[in-house]
């Protein structure tokens, strides 16, 4: 058994003003709704500026000390495909959308009133929940079962 596979490394971040969170509108037809900023870890970039440099593109927020919070992880069609979910709170900049969707700041208590993306409650968990790191999706035959660790 080869302990090496093909990965896809994402990331995305909960943006903390007291007690209201920045969240963003997707525009992707592929995973429309309420998420938070985030996207791809290029070729060789460190985990934690993934985050800082996505955030930046997507929201001119430039977020510092990111804190990584948890993962959600899955298999399919043979590659791993891994979101490092992170925590920020310290930050700088002028908000602004992106062509990835309109965003804004709402209180944390009122997000559950918002058209969350596929999967966002879940994660909210994982983000917010001191004794869970992980959500893990297990395909089970024609679908999938959902773990949270």
């Amino acid at each position: 058994m080869s302990r090496t596979e093909e990965v896809t490394f994402t990331n995305m971040c909960m943006i903390r003003d007291g007690d209201r969170v920045l969240i963003q509108d997707r525009r992707d037809p592929d995973w429309p709704g309420v998420a938070f900023p985030g996207g791809h870890v290029e070729r060789g970039e460190a985990f934690a500026d993934a985050v800082i440099r996505e955030v930046w593109e997507e929201t001119g927020l430039a977020v510092s000390a990111p804190r990584l919070t948890g993962i959600k992880d899955w298999y399919d069609k043979g590659r791993r495909y891994v979101v490092l979910l992170y925590r920020a709170d310290r930050f700088s900049g002028v908000l602004r959308s992106s062509e990835e969707g309109e965003v804004r700041w709402v209180p944390l208590a009122e997000l559950g009133k918002e058209t969350l993306a596929q999967d966002m409650a879940d994660m909210l968990r994982v983000f917010l929940e001191e004794d869970l790191s992980e959500f893990y999706y297990r395909q089970t035959g024609n679908g999938w079962s959902r773990e949270l660790k």
